[in-house]
């Protein structure tokens, strides 16, 4: 049975007719009647009494328009519903953040998309850089901010913010006021870093060995607002983004200074390369990616 010979059954129902159906729906009546008498056939029933100037339904044809009409209705109700979704008018996004980069970023993206798609629940998902990245590689969440660079080879990339990497060092270390610095000078330094799995910390591991030393790690946090706070007490160095550096979110805060090389991160939103990205997908990482270039 197909749902095309549904459909015939319920307009010859409605219209009493085979002529007057076959004229609703576009159809020469004899490929109409020859439709309606293979399903006939495949059921050993019979749907409508062929009377002279119009047709009636049989028992078996009463109880056929009941469900059909159901089911048409169920059919017609879904291909709303999905072109609801292909719309972008209803669903649900699963974002990815890191914990603190998102709160610099994500606020107006998240209240003009809000605007946009007001029939989209929206869910917010903060994790680590590698969880992040396993979590988007499952498919458990649509996109994700992350820090380049990334080792899941699933997962595409659009670049969304650039921005300079600063040293942190305390107030009253000798090189607070310099314009700029060598970091090769503060190998012997003590360092304090994030804690593994976060993308930012790679990256400061990674200009460090460009320096030619491994770092003296004598703290590490979870929270890059707690690395500033420690730095700024004199336990020790470390390294801040742009954003962090005119955030001005602690009382006390580190002296940042310019490294020599001028090195930059790079913020990527992340996708799953093999998924289809649905409209409102994409329109959220436009978004974030216009956000990006103005942070």
């Amino acid at each position: 049975m197909e749902f095309r010979q549904i459909r015939y059954v319920l307009a010859v129902a409605q219209e009493h007719s085979f002529s007057r159906a076959a004229e609703r729906l576009h159809l020469a009546q004899p490929s109409l009647s020859q439709q309606i008498a293979k399903l006939e056939k495949m059921f050993d029933v019979q749907l409508f009494h062929r009377l002279p100037q119009h047709v009636e339904l049989t028992d078996a044809g009463a109880r056929f328009v009941q469900v059909a009409s159901q089911i048409m209705d169920q059919v017609e109700g879904l291909e709303r519903e999905m072109r609801s979704y292909a719309q972008g008018e209803s669903g649900r996004l699963f974002v990815g953040s890191l914990p603190i980069t998102g709160e610099y970023v994500l606020p107006e993206v998240i209240s003009e998309f809000s605007r946009m798609y007001p029939g989209v629940e929206l869910q917010l998902v903060e994790e680590r850089s590698s969880q992040l990245e396993q979590l988007l590689a499952r498919g458990i969440i649509d996109v994700s901010l992350l820090t380049m660079p990334i080792s899941e080879p699933s997962l595409a990339v659009e670049p969304a913010i650039r921005e300079e990497i600063y040293l942190a060092l305390p107030p009253e270390h000798p090189l607070a006021s310099a314009q700029e610095v060598e970091l090769s000078d503060l190998a012997d330094q003590p360092f304090i870093l994030l804690k593994e799995g976060q993308g930012f910390r790679q990256i400061t591991l990674t200009l460090c060995e460009q320096a030619g030393f491994r770092p003296k790690i004598v703290f590490e946090s979870s929270n890059i607002h707690t690395v500033q706070s420690l730095v700024a007490a004199g336990m020790g160095i470390s390294f801040a983004p742009a954003m962090i550096t005119a955030a001005g979110r602690t009382s006390a805060r580190p002296a940042y200074v310019r490294l020599a090389t001028r090195p930059e991160r790079t913020l990527v939103v992340a996708y799953r390369r093999d998924r289809h990205l649905s409209k409102p997908v994409k329109a959220f990482m436009d978004m974030l990616v216009r956000v990006g270039t103005k942070v």
